[in-house]
């Protein structure tokens, strides 16, 4: 290191590194939500069944899910500059082709692609962090980041319900596709893998970073027999695999719960659906703002994860009863916007922990918490149009729901979120 470095005064490069992720979340959110306001459309027009609907939205999910570890292996080897680049041309194509969907089978397939690609999204995102960010500032990151993406999804139906007005379900498609694209190019030209290959990022800057950019270099050899042995590599999957399952109720079957069960207009719909995502990125910047502060008081960031967690589960499954036995809309939505706000209070030390203990093998760790987390999401979507269909109760889903919180909040007790698996450390 450069003695000059301490006098200097250090750059901020590694904040455009945070934009760049902000604004790659807000695109993919509002690219995988699209879907579902235009739902109730696409159901009439290609004569789909609320469990064929159901198995369109799984077929996002489910491939989501297993290319969760491959793309975040992929970031660890080669880097997020040319997967992530990749990824997001590949997906926004896919994002077009779901409105050439025919039939069910073809919408199937274009869904399907399209989870396949941007599920190395946020594993390189994460990556790229671990890089990119001292750590101090990483938990805060991710609550940035996570924030975006549900605002992005949150405001999402009232942008899709506005499209939709000026053109057809299939054209609103190739208008959200176009966005993907457009960010692509200027990542790639400004972003490097190492901030010390990037021309505005000074010593002083560099020594901020104290060693993060050695996570840089490529790490094919995932020590796979370390991973399946953890405990708590275990629980983080099961965790996330709980906390998922009721958020995709929120951006598959919500409007149509809304439409179909709460009697509201397409317009009225799309304005009360913002609410569990847009609560749900308080929740996220709440949780990595909250994060040092609760750290401070009790004494350890280990601790201080747990109880965030606990406190967040506990409150969505209560919020999430308690929006089923409100009758006005409004306040329902508002209750459910609350169990969103505690189900995403996880979100930042969920990813804090993947960066911990995943350490240079923190892509493929995200990656693999988010598969199985979209693995409970895959399922959510089928199992709420069968017991939708074979009962004719929306109601028996949330209280299903609901119990799957109080699970997650039972995963974190066996938790270590902070200490690293053996050989992840970037001096092992």
């Amino acid at each position: 290191m450069n003695p000059a470095a301490g006098t200097l005064r250090p750059t901020r490069a590694r904040h455009w590194v945070v934009f760049f992720a902000v604004t790659l979340a807000v695109i993919g959110y509002i690219q995988r939500v699209c879907i579902s306001q235009a739902a109730p459309l696409m159901r009439g027009d290609l004569g789909l069944t609320p469990v064929q609907m159901g198995m369109a939205f799984s077929a996002f999910g489910v491939a989501y899910a297993l290319f969760e570890i491959p793309g975040g292996w992929l970031g660890d080897w080669l880097g997020p500059r040319r997967v992530l680049m990749h990824f997001v041309l590949w997906w926004s194509f896919f994002t077009v082709a779901t409105g050439w969907a025919w039939n069910l089978a073809s919408l199937v397939v274009a869904r399907f692609l399209f989870g396949a690609c941007q599920a190395g999204c946020f594993p390189n995102l994460t990556k790229a962090f671990t890089t990119w960010l001292p750590q101090h500032e990483r938990v805060r990151a991710q609550g940035l980041m996570w924030m975006s993406a549900r605002w992005g999804g949150a405001f999402t139906p009232m942008l899709a319900a506005w499209v939709l007005q000026l053109v057809d379900w299939r054209r609103s498609f190739e208008v959200f596709g176009a966005l993907g694209i457009v960010w692509a190019f200027f990542f790639y030209r400004w972003f490097r893998d190492n901030p010390r290959h990037h021309p505005r990022v000074n010593q002083a800057e560099l020594a901020l970073l104290a060693g993060a950019e050695r996570a840089a270099s490529g790490h094919g050899n995932v020590p796979w027999r370390i991973l399946l042995r953890s405990r708590t590599v275990w629980m983080l999957w099961a965790q996330y695999f709980c906390v998922s399952y009721p958020w995709y109720f929120y951006i598959t079957w919500l409007p149509s719960y809304l439409q179909e069960y709460r009697g509201l207009t397409p317009e009225h719909a799309a304005r009360l659906a913002v609410f569990p995502l847009l609560f749900g990125g308080f929740g996220c910047m709440f949780g990595g703002f909250i994060a040092p502060y609760v750290t401070r008081r009790l004494g350890s960031v280990a601790r201080a994860r747990r109880a965030i967690a606990y406190t967040g589960a506990v409150a969505a499954c209560l919020f999430l009863l308690l929006h089923s036995v409100i009758r006005d809309p409004l306040w329902a939505m508002l209750a459910m916007g609350m169990a969103s706000f505690g189900n995403d209070i996880l979100m930042p030390g969920s990813w804090g922990a993947c960066m911990d203990v995943g350490g240079k093998f923190a892509g493929t760790l995200s990656g693999s918490m988010n598969m199985m987390g979209n693995f409970g999401g895959s399922l959510a979507p089928v199992i709420l149009g069968y017991v939708l269909e074979k009962t004719g109760s929306w109601i028996l889903n949330f209280y299903i729901m609901a119990g799957i919180y109080l699970l997650a909040a039972l995963s974190w007790r066996f938790i270590d979120p902070v200490t690293p698996l053996k050989g992840a450390s970037v001096d092992e």
